[in-house]
């Protein structure tokens, strides 16, 4: 029998932070209440933001089938996308109105398979350092039990944004 999966979304643009008005942290603690909706990726994925705080940032997913690689468990970009997003929103809750980050390196070690039947998996990342021009990163995903499926490490580009000229959005770059 045949699945489909279908999602919506919104502009992302309505949405994106404009990193010269709002920081990181605030950004992200409107995306858990409800405020500003989570980018697109987010519902393509399946993923939520559960819990974030300065230097600290937790997002949630269940494993289904629509996950799964040619050997019936989640695919590792899967589980990479997952990473990335908790760090780089790791990163962000330290980072003040005006400064932005971007992913430039992730490695992520895969230690156990991920199916459907591993139940709610839990990726926490929090920076190990952040300064002027570089951030780095850890995090780890684990399942209901706490045993760990695969941790990573990542680099993040900081950088300070330009003043949004009036009528603008305060777009960003990455």
């Amino acid at each position: 029998m045949e699945r489909k999966k279908a999602f919506s979304w919104e502009d992302p643009k309505k949405n994106a932070r404009n990193a010269a008005s709002i920081s990181g942290l605030d950004y992200l603690k409107a995306i858990q209440t409800g405020k500003k909706r989570p980018p697109p990726v987010a519902g393509l994925v399946g993923y939520r933001l559960s819990e974030v705080d300065v230097g600290h940032a937790v997002f949630e997913l269940e494993p289904r089938e629509y996950h799964y690689n040619p050997f019936a468990s989640v695919h590792g970009g899967i589980l990479s996308t997952l990473m990335d997003s908790t760090m780089t929103s790791a990163v962000m809750t330290t980072l003040p109105k005006g400064v932005a980050c971007a992913t430039v390196e992730i490695k992520v070690n895969f230690i156990q398979p991920v199916t459907e039947q591993t139940g709610l998996i839990r990726c926490e990342a929090r920076p190990i350092h952040v300064g002027k021009r570089l951030a780095t990163v850890e995090g780890r995903i684990t399942d209901p039990k706490g045993s760990v499926l695969a941790h990573g490490v990542s680099t993040c580009a900081v950088f300070k944004v330009k003043k949004a000229p009036p009528g603008t959005r305060g777009k960003t770059p990455g």
